[in-house]
Formats: structure tokens, C-alpha cells, sequence
């Protein structure tokens, strides 16, 4: 039986069994880093072994990923620009700067 490394659900990609957003891999390695520096720096949740068959699925399935990534970038740009609203904004700063402090 084949091992499965990503599942599609709730519209989109995930690394099995994660939380972890098959774009947040595939972009990452983009920008060319290596899985084993994925796996140290960047998304430590992941085992090497998911990161590998992230990028293996992305490889063999590229032109729809890539098709994916293109609609949910539009997407995000549409959401970005109809709530760009100054207090909406400000009360997303604010949680950042919040999740940041407690992550510190």
C-alpha cells in the first residue's frame, strides 16, 4: 500500500495527518531551500520523510498545484483589497504583535 503525504480537505492541501498547508512547503522549497532546512528552520512539525513526499506529490501534480496556488493567491488579493479597512487592519497588527509576544 502506498503511503499517502497529502490529502486534500476543507478546499484545499495538507500534509497528512497535519496542519500544515501543502503551500507553505512547496513555497518554501521554491524559494530553494532544501527539505532538510525546511524541516530545521521552518516547519519543525514535519518529519523529513513529509517534507520529501510534499515535494514529491507537488513535483508529479505541479501543473494543478500550481494552478491552486494561482487561484488562492487571487483569492487572498480580493479578501486583501475588500477589507482594507483601517480598524480591520489595525486589530490584525495588533494580534500579530500579540501572537508574537507569546511566542517569545
Amino acid at each position: 500500500m502506498e503511503k499517502q503525504y497529502v490529502e486534500k480537505r476543507d478546499k484545499g492541501y495538507w500534509i497528512a495527518g497535519t496542519r500544515v498547508s501543502l503551500d507553505s512547503v512547496v513555497l518554501i522549497f521554491l524559494d530553494g531551500l532544501s527539505p532538510e532546512t525546511i524541516v530545521a528552520e521552518c516547519l519543525p512539525v514535519l518529519t523529513l520523510e513529509q517534507v520529501y513526499g510534499a515535494i514529491a506529490y507537488y513535483l508529479s501534480h505541479r501543473d494543478e498545484i500550481n494552478a491552486y496556488l494561482k487561484q488562492t493567491e487571487s483569492e487572498f488579493e480580493v479578501l486583501r483589497q475588500t477589507t482594507n479597512e483601517p480598524a480591520f487592519s489595525q486589530k490584525m497588527a495588533e494580534a500579530r504583535r500579540q501572537r508574537q509576544m507569546s511566542h517569545s
